[in-house]
């Protein structure tokens, strides 16, 4: 478990096993990392902002549900980038298979759910 936390910390232990890759792949997985690092801001800022600019919504506390949400999953985003930088380095260097993650999927429904809601409120908030 704590094996790949050490690769998150020290690069340099990764470059001990398997071969280099070719550095356009690793520079890749780089700028793959920086995306989803932007992403976790995104969703970090996004979150900030709900907290102080949103009014009071009609449902108690939305508001607040929505910002901490939108807070978890950004943190949650950047441990996942730096986590799939790792294993995909690792991977390259052992000449395995990249490895397959299913988080994307799932913030793509987190973030379709949250809109939703969004909409849902905004609606309510025109009707009412």
């Amino acid at each position: 478990m704590f094996g790949g936390l050490t690769q998150w910390f020290d690069p340099e232990s990764a470059h001990s096993e398997g071969t280099t890759p070719d550095y356009r792949f690793s520079l890749a997985n780089e700028r793959t990392f920086l995306a989803w690092i932007r992403t976790g801001l995104a969703l970090i800022a996004g979150g900030l902002a709900c907290a102080q600019f949103l009014p009071p919504l009609p449902i108690a506390r939305l508001r607040e549900i929505i910002a901490i949400t939108l807070l978890v999953l950004g943190g949650m985003v950047a441990l996942r980038a730096v986590d799939h930088w790792a294993r995909a380095e690792r991977a390259m260097r052992l000449g395995r298979d990249l490895p397959r993650s299913r988080f994307p999927a799932v913030l793509s429904i987190v973030v379709a759910l949250g809109a939703l809601v969004l909409v849902v409120t905004v609606i309510y908030r025109m009707v009412a």
